[in-house]
């Protein structure tokens, strides 16, 4: 009877199902997906190190830097809003600053005699008595108006200023998203036609250096005000005499100091 037992025992053993196993190389993949670590993300650049970014600037937009200490961007549509005016700023004040400098340079090298910015028009209007300042200025409210509010109109309804015909040309005026035209009218040199991270590095580039330009004209004014002189002046004043031309010392960067004679 044990020698019985003992056989059906075995033959049970032998009867069993076996479990495949797995092969090494099938092992090894498995280790190492367990020991490997999750690549880390590239840190986001932030306006101060250490900061953290509201919830709502994920990164998403070009030039977030999670800076918004008042908290003016909670809200969703109030946050595209501010999105497309600091652009449209930036590109105004890029082209103002452009225009500030570049005819000053010129002036200062001696190839040419163009007024400073802040008479320019005046200049114009005064050689030029054919052109009421009335005229021009209506003439200037009634393009950007109408300009404005197609920007407006898009801002509302993404793409609908380019369906239909303007002036017999219709596909060349679909844009990409809103601040961003794009065609062959508004990107004539297809920058925006790359690789998605070629144009995300454009557009951060535009943010920022949109940015400088603001305060580099707010920086102008207060120049002007200052000292009655445009920044080409000032920095050369400053070169001929750096220790006595300062902002310390021009009588309005520092109240309680006195300009030098």
């Amino acid at each position: 009877m044990a020698q019985t037992f003992a056989m059906s025992s075995m033959a049970g053993r032998l009867a069993a199902p076996v479990k495949p196993r797995a092969s090494r190389a099938q092992g090894l993949r498995v280790m190492a997906s367990a020991a490997a670590p999750e690549p880390s993300k590239a840190e986001r650049q932030l306006w101060f190190p250490g900061n953290k970014a509201p919830d709502y600037l994920d990164g998403s937009m070009p030039g977030d830097v999670g800076f918004d200490p008042l908290g003016l961007g909670s809200d969703p549509e109030l946050l595209r809003w501010f999105q497309q005016a600091e652009l449209v700023h930036s590109r105004t004040a890029m082209l103002g600053v452009a225009g500030i400098l570049f005819p000053a340079i010129i002036t200062k090298a001696g190839a040419a005699n163009i007024p400073p910015w802040y008479d320019a028009g005046k200049v114009w209007l005064q050689e030029h008595p054919a052109f009421p300042f009335a005229s021009i200025l209506f003439v200037q409210i009634l393009l950007t108006g109408w300009s404005e509010s197609k920007r407006w109109a898009d801002f509302q309804n993404p793409g609908s200023q380019a369906d239909g015909s303007f002036l017999g040309v219709t596909e060349d005026f679909k844009g990409m998203a809103n601040g961003y035209p794009g065609g062959k009218f508004f990107d004539p040199l297809g920058l925006s036609r790359g690789s998605e991270s070629q144009l995300r590095r454009y557009q951060d580039s535009e943010i920022k250096n949109g940015r400088l330009a603001m305060v580099a004209f707010l920086g102008f004014v207060a120049q002007f005000i200052a000292t009655g002189k445009g920044p080409i002046d000032n920095l050369a004043d400053h070169l001929a005499d750096p220790y006595h031309v300062t902002f310390a010392n021009n009588g309005y960067s520092l109240p309680f100091a006195h300009p030098t004679s």
